[in-house]
Order: structure tokens, then C-alpha cells, then sequence
């Protein structure tokens, strides 16, 4: 039976889906001051902020800042095989750039294309022009050290490294979910680029079905392995990094990004003032219920083993 927009938009609300106006004018509006944006917006102030608290983010090798120093990137990567080039103030994985590897004078992405010297310098100009960044202004480049693939994300994941988002409010971990590459997205762990995005279990840590392009799906589109019932590893460990960045932040609805590297364990990639709402399709679970059992239930001042605990015990599938 086809629905009116209006009875949609009643359907949705009855099934606790938060949307993005309710989501800016209830919520980000009320617990996100504007002045603390810059922390989150700015990576290199997130990697900064983050390793002030003793949290693991990926090395940085240097950053780019104008057009001039352009010229500098074959002495930045000299030695270096493998690498990712970010913008600074980029959004929802535009510009970013994974090089595994190098063949004589050409740099190997993910999906085996290789790239000239000229081409890797263009895309850093690019980035700087503020082709990838937020509201299009004047940017900056970062180099980083490449994340190693777990290797319990092997089977699910194509030509790339998953990344754990964490939807935190007030300090409590609400919602959560791994997002997979695909050949689709070149690799990226972005949903709108076309990777698969699976629920987890908040209590467990334990992967549910996968949303791809809006489609259920159950196994691995490149792989065809399954997708559910996979444990993440040191998920405690990970809702308690997510669970800090409140703290270290100030920001009260917020979306936290790890990665799982082979050799180093959890690494903070960034943090979203503005997360995006995907998450709760990929979990077939409304965001509503959960922020409105925080703001009923949880207490103030609360420590990170408190609201950690409170979140296995509110929202997990027992």
C-alpha cells in the first residue's frame, strides 16, 4: 500500500526515527555549543585533542597548508609506500586519498589504479582549493599513517579498513555500527560512497544485517560472506573511548569514528557535531527511544564505566 508523505512521516515518528530537523533543532541545537565546533571540524585539532587524553589516533606524517608547499610532498613521502591524504575540514569521506602501495614512480590505491606524482600532487592542490571541504572554503591537506586491517574484518570487508561510529549523547553511547568497504565505494568506509553499513549490538558488540544503498542485505556484496554475528573485538574497550570523547569534546550529541588496526588496536579516526542518521537504518532502530531514555534515566556526572554500563544494560538485544 503506497503512503501520503504526511502518513510516512507519522510512520517513521511512531517507530522512534529520529530525522535531521528534529535531530538540529532538539538536539544538536540544544547540547552542541557552537564555539566547541571548530574542535571536531578541524581534524588535526580532533588528532591533537584526542592524544591529550591519551587516546590512540593514526600517526601524523604532515600537513599542507598552501598552495607552495605543494612542492614539498615528494620529500614528505620520500620512503613511504603507504599513506592517506585527508582534508582537514573535509566531510563525509570526500577527498580522501589511500595509497597501499608504490610501483616505481606511481602510487597503488585500494583498487589497484595507480596514480603519477602529477596526480597525487593535484589532488593535494585540489584539496587545498577547498574542493572537499565544508562549505567549500580555502583548506588544508593532512598525511597520515595507513590503518592495518583487522583481521576479523577480512571476509567483510573489500580494498579497505571498516570504521566503528558511535553515536554518544550526553556521554552515553546510544547507537553503533561498522561500516564496510565495498568495490563500490574504492574502498572507503562511507556509506553514501556505497559501503554496507551493519548494526551492533551495544551490549555485545556482536554485528547484525547489513543496509547497503538502502537494501537489506546479509552478506558481503564483493566477498558474499555474512555479515551478522561477527564480534568486534575489544568492544568494551571501544565504547569506553567513545564514551570519553564527551568529555574531552564538550560536545553532547556526537559521532565518534575508530578503526581496529592490526598492530595497534583502537585508533580514533574523527569526531561529527552533526552525525549523520543512517545509523539507524543499519541497526532497524529509531534513535528516539534511546536519547529520550538518556534524558529520563541517566545521571548527571556520571563516570565513563557508569554510562557505559547504562548503555549495555538500556539498549542492548538481550
Amino acid at each position: 500500500m503506497m503512503l501520503f508523505p504526511w502518513q510516512r512521516a507519522r510512520a517513521l515518528r511512531a517507530a522512534g526515527v529520529l530525522g535531521m530537523n528534529q535531530r538540529n533543532g532538539d538536539f544538536i541545537a540544544r547540547v552542541n555549543p557552537r564555539r566547541l565546533y571548530p574542535l571536531v571540524d578541524d581534524k588535526v585539532r580532533t588528532k591533537a585533542l584526542a592524544q591529550a587524553a591519551g587516546i590512540r589516533v593514526p600517526q601524523l606524517y604532515g600537513v599542507l597548508r598552501i598552495q607552495h608547499e605543494v612542492a614539498q610532498l615528494p620529500d614528505l613521502l620520500d620512503g613511504r609506500e603507504d599513506f592517506v591524504v585527508k582534508p582537514v575540514n573535509g566531510s563525509g569521506g570526500n577527498g580522501v586519498l589511500v595509497i597501499v602501495g608504490k610501483r616505481r614512480d606511481r602510487y597503488r590505491k585500494a583498487s589497484g589504479a595507480l596514480l603519477t606524482e602529477d596526480e597525487l600532487e593535484h589532488h593535494v592542490s585540489n584539496t587545498l582549493s577547498g574542493l572537499y571541504s565544508l562549505g567549500g572554503q580555502p583548506d588544508a591537506a593532512m598525511i597520515e599513517y595507513r590503518v592495518k586491517i583487522d583481521s576479523v574484518f577480512e571476509p567483510i570487508s573489500y580494498q579497505g579498513v571498516p570504521d566503528l561510529r558511535t553515536v554518544v549523547y550526553r556521554g552515553y553511547p546510544v547507537l553503533a555500527m561498522v561500516r564496510l568497504p565495498t568495490a563500490l565505494s574504492d574502498g572507503k568506509a562511507n556509506l553514501h560512497q556505497g559501503a554496507i553499513g551493519a548494526g551492533i549490538d551495544i551490549a555485545s558488540g556482536i554485528t547484525g544485517r547489513g543496509v547497503w544503498r538502502n537494501e537489506i542485505v546479509d552478506e558481503h556484496i564483493d566477498t558474499g560472506n555474512p555479515i551478522a554475528g561477527v564480534q568486534v573485538p575489544q568492544w568494551d574497550t571501544l565504547l569506553e573511548l567513545a564514551a570519553r570523547c564527551y568529555d574531552i569534546s564538550g560536545l553532547g550529541y556526537l559521532g565518534v569514528d575508530f578503526v581496529l588496526d592490526r598492530d595497534f588496536g583502537p585508533m580514533m579516526l574523527e569526531m561529527n557535531a552533526r552525525p549523520g542518521l543512517n545509523i539507524q537504518i543499519a541497526n532497524q532502530t529509531g534513535l528516539l527511544p534511546r536519547l529520550a531514555a538518556v534524558d529520563a534515566h541517566a545521571r548527571d556526572g556520571a563516570d565513563v564505566a557508569e554510562r557505559v554500563a547504562f548503555a549495555k544494560e538500556r539498549f542492548g538485544r538481550h
